[in-house]
């Protein structure tokens, strides 16, 4: 299936220094500047943003659940409303994930074989079946701008025999996943697994290569797993993943994540830890996080940060917010989210800067200086 009409991924500048990459995807709804974060919309919705104001704080691309939005309201509706870009009214691109993720986490509510897995649904019990057959109609319904394929995650920690295993599952699935992608407008990624395992990652890492997606993605890690042990594993698939397609890893989205997976050669990354922080109070600001509920900030009349440009920064002050907390008002979480989504997109705007200057160790040591991280 030839889709260069509709996507193009250019690796423009890399940093001098370290596996950092500078690019550029090109998808049916607009370009995308890597490496980039996306916000996540798990139900057709980033929590407490409208679309303008996702627009507003220069967001290039929302991620959307598969398995949420299957289950409710159902694929069939989202394809009937004009598909999620008209569904939720976002005109920028749009990526769904495979729901593998989800349906692997409902544990004893699921069971897995050759043909998919069968699960209960969460919401009402009730009984279904994804394979990757069915996830790739359901894709299409939804008819985001890229798309993954079905695969299986494993639990941190897992057997090397069960990884193995699933891991080999995950490369047959893509091959099915390949064979009933049928919409040209619609860009496929494989997923690389093979648990904590060097070896695994290595041999999935080269069969997904194999197969000639148009990007690829690195499933199974931030699991509970120390974080340096999936430093340790970006870097060896940076080695051995293809330097001429977009690079995306799963889940993953914290301050030093960014940092360390941009490091190792990472395009996109996508986290909900942005909004669920947010609804608890925590604003990730250049001084690291601050938990605006403390005594502290009582009569701190400054912005949440000085450095931030965000609607939350340039209109409210901390004391202001934390009076939101405290009262449990609902702009509290409008606002620390409004905030929080533009820092990481802000932090991705100057590390791509740094990228095509050949400064981003230099960019990183300062922002972990200001952020209270251990360079």
């Amino acid at each position: 299936m030839d889709q260069s009409q509709y996507f193009r991924f250019e690796l423009l500048h890399e940093d001098r220094d370290t596996g950092a990459r500078y690019g550029k995807l090109y998808t049916p709804h607009g370009v995308i500047e890597t490496p980039c974060y996306m916000p996540v919309g798990t139900q057709a919705t980033v929590k407490a943003m409208s679309p303008r104001e996702l627009t507003e704080i220069k967001t290039q691309i929302l991620l959307a659940n598969t398995y949420h939005l299957y289950l409710r309201p159902g694929s069939a509706l989202v394809k009937e409303a004009g598909g999620l870009h008209g569904f939720m009214n976002w005109q920028g691109p749009i990526l769904t994930d495979s729901g593998g993720f989800q349906v692997f986490s409902l544990g004893e509510l699921r069971k897995i074989t050759e043909e998919g897995v069968t699960f209960r649904s969460h919401l009402d019990g009730s009984k279904h079946l994804f394979t990757p057959e069915s996830v790739m109609q359901t894709e299409a319904d939804l008819g985001a701008d890229i798309i993954m394929a079905f695969d299986e995650c494993c639990a941190y920690p897992s057997e090397y025999a069960y990884t193995e295993q699933a891991m080999h599952r995950t490369h047959r699935w893509a091959e099915r996943c390949q064979a009933a992608q049928k919409r040209q407008d619609q860009a496929l990624f494989g997923i690389v697994q093979g648990g904590m395992y060097e070896d695994l990652r290595k041999e999935s890492a080269r069969t997904i290569a194999s197969m000639d997606f148009i990007g690829n993605a690195i499933g199974g890690l931030s699991v509970g797993e120390p974080k340096p042990l999936m430093y340790e594993l970006l870097t060896v698939l940076n080695g051995v993943m293809p330097k001429d397609k977009p690079r995306y890893l799963m889940g993953v989205g914290s301050p030093d994540c960014l940092f360390e997976g941009a490091e190792r050669g990472v395009d996109m990354f996508d986290c909900v830890l942005q909004t669920r922080v947010a609804r608890n109070g925590l604003a990730l600001t250049s001084q690291g996080p601050l938990t605006i509920r403390n005594a502290t900030f009582e009569r701190d009349f400054t912005p949440i940060d000085p450095k931030c440009d965000c609607y939350a920064c340039k209109e409210f002050t901390r004391a202001y917010v934390r009076h939101l907390v405290k009262a449990k008002e609902i702009l509290a979480s409008r606002l620390l989210s409004w905030h929080n989504l533009r820092f990481s997109l802000k932090v991705m705007e100057d590390m791509r800067e740094a990228i095509k200057n050949d400064c981003f160790l230099e960019f990183k040591r300062a922002f972990y200086e200001g952020y209270g991280l251990p360079c």
